[in-house]
């Protein structure tokens, strides 16, 4: 995936699941992927810069919801993708902590119930994991399916949330 040339910034951070690259442009957080990710952008051609305002608050707020002190992200965010794949990540972010919702459910909140996997593939290409919660959103019956971070992450953050299958 070629970077956005609007990118500003970069840094690395580490989490209790493991690395993670943040990314942000001059009007938010645009990336946020873990070491090894599917869709993970590689090295990327901005500075590193640790104390770009979005990056900074986006560590900040990373740090907390790890540390259970804050759950919610008010960080700025500028993900680059197709108007669908805004429109399905928009969504996720009104999935609440310690919940979950299927893809099926996801395309009926969107008014598309034809559409489910369409919206799984706008929720695989995600650029914000866990700001953008793609992992709460679960396989029919609540099978733990589909996490571009690996499945053992995306039980580890339903867990921290309370909302284990």
């Amino acid at each position: 995936m070629k970077p956005s040339p609007r990118l500003q910034a970069q840094c690395a951070i580490t989490t209790p699941l493991g690395p993670m690259l943040l990314a942000a442009t001059a009007h938010g957080l645009a990336g946020a992927w873990f070491e090894g990710q599917a869709h993970h952008p590689g090295g990327l051609a901005v500075p590193v810069d640790p104390a770009q305002g979005h990056l900074a608050q986006a560590r900040a707020e990373l740090a907390a919801y790890f540390a259970q002190a804050g759950r919610g992200f008010s960080v700025a965010l500028d993900p680059q993708g197709t108007p669908f794949q805004q429109q399905v990540w928009q969504a996720l972010r009104g999935i609440p902590p310690g919940q979950a919702c299927s893809y099926g459910g996801l395309a009926q909140r969107l008014g598309r119930p034809q559409a489910a996997r369409a919206v799984g593939a706008a929720v695989g290409r995600n650029p914000l994991s866990i700001v953008v919660p793609c992992h709460r959103v679960l396989g029919r019956g609540g099978a733990l399916t589909g996490y571009a971070g690996g499945l053992a992450r995306k039980q580890a953050l339903l867990q921290h949330e309370g909302a284990c299958p």
